[in-house]
């Protein structure tokens, strides 16, 4: 389909069965390291949709759309046909669904062994929360991973839902994927790969379970980290923006003093003395307030007092750095982070725009060996778009 791609998984063939957020995030990831994503939405949601505007999913850029009624027979059959060229499928169902509709990992790797069957969901495929509804609070809860979130004396504070859905469960599921595919190339076969957003949430907690355990991490907002230091948080500027400082070793922690003409003031000398911590925070606290945030970068940016100004998603592409890296892109004039991370010899590349739901049914089924005939009979079955 469409012109050869570029990446480190270029001609990786990759079936998203598309769901929420963490699902097609994990594709999004394949698809900007160059695996030929197609993504099999809701007949539904293909017939709904309003083409008269354009598709603005940064998560669905660099796929293909197929539109397909998976409720009929003739749907899962389609999809079976697809399996059968894929080298990864991956389902955001609860566990059972699948195998329910007839498209399981055994069904499909019964017709194709070499596919990675990659499912992701909040609990896992087992255990006595499995069946159960949740989000991505909740699979910090049970994670140990909310409870350390916050501000001393506040209650746990979630970061939205980018820690255990996306970081724990849509980036976890694609670095299995490629895992699975790296093991294949030498024993030819494939597998399941199961990631769960809350074996995902307590991975990316690992060196804080072993800092509680040793006595090192506190409670809640009274850590170096979590905003209990005072050469470790944002303060508010003068014109209601904010700033963030993050000068932990010594001669970081000096630069900042200096910089802020405090090298001196004999109260920020106990840089780890907790006790001395809320004095030191109110002391920086006011500081900041008497300039705006422009001011203080022009003081503190480009130094090693580990400074940056706190910018809003609307405010990150447009700054220098950003800029000079071009960390964002902006596809049909929606700004969007950047493929990450890079490569050398096979760079990311976007392969396309997003499309809507069903878009490409026919481009896509033709090049999967579907005779024109066939397409035909799908959509005089009301199986696709």
């Amino acid at each position: 389909m469409g012109t050869a791609r570029t990446g480190p998984l270029a001609g990786l063939k990759v079936i998203e069965l598309v769901g929420l957020g963490p699902g097609p995030f994990a594709g999004m990831l394949l698809a900007d390291m160059g695996a030929d994503v197609l993504r099999v939405d809701r007949v539904e949601a293909g017939r709904a949709v309003d083409r008269s505007q354009p598709a603005s999913s940064a998560m669905n850029r660099g796929k293909w759309s197929l539109a397909v009624d998976l409720k009929q027979p003739k749907g899962v059959a389609t999809l079976l046909r697809l399996v059968d060229r894929a080298d990864a499928l991956f389902e955001v169902f609860r566990p059972g669904v699948a195998e329910r509709l007839g498209f399981g990992p055994d069904v499909c790797m019964a017709r194709n062994p070499r596919l990675i069957y990659g499912r992701l969901t909040g609990w896992g495929q087992e255990g006595p929360y499995a069946h159960v509804a949740g989000h991505d609070i909740d699979y910090l809860a049970l994670a140990g991973a909310l409870e350390p979130l916050g501000r001393a004396g506040q209650p746990p504070t979630p970061p939205i839902n980018v820690l255990a859905d996306f970081a724990g469960g849509g980036m976890l599921l694609a670095f299995g994927v490629a895992c699975a595919a790296f093991e294949r190339a030498a024993s030819g076969r494939g597998q399941v790969v199961d990631a769960a957003m809350v074996d995902g949430a307590a991975l990316m907690l690992t060196p804080f379970y072993a800092a509680r355990a040793s006595g090192f991490w506190g409670p809640r907002g009274t850590n170096f980290l979590d905003t209990g230091a005072p050469f470790y948080d944002a303060y508010e500027t003068a014109d209601g923006e904010w700033v963030a400082v993050g000068a932990i070793e010594p001669q970081f922690y000096a630069e900042l003093r200096s910089r802020l003409g405090l090298a001196d003031d004999g109260d920020l000398d106990a840089q780890w003395d907790k006790e001395q911590w809320p004095v030191q925070k109110e002391r920086l606290a006011a500081l900041f307030r008497t300039k705006t945030r422009n001011e203080w970068c022009e003081l503190l940016e480009h130094t090693d007092a580990c400074f940056a100004p706190v910018l809003a998603p609307t405010e990150a592409p447009d700054h220098p750095h950003n800029r000079a890296r071009h960390t964002f892109l902006r596809i049909d004039d929606v700004p969007q982070p950047a493929p990450a991370p890079r490569f050398s010899r096979t760079p990311a590349t976007i392969g396309r725009p997003p499309t809507h739901s069903g878009d490409d049914d026919d481009e896509v089924l033709a090049a999967w060996g579907f005779t024109p005939a066939e397409i035909d009979e799908l959509r005089a079955a009301d199986t696709i778009v």
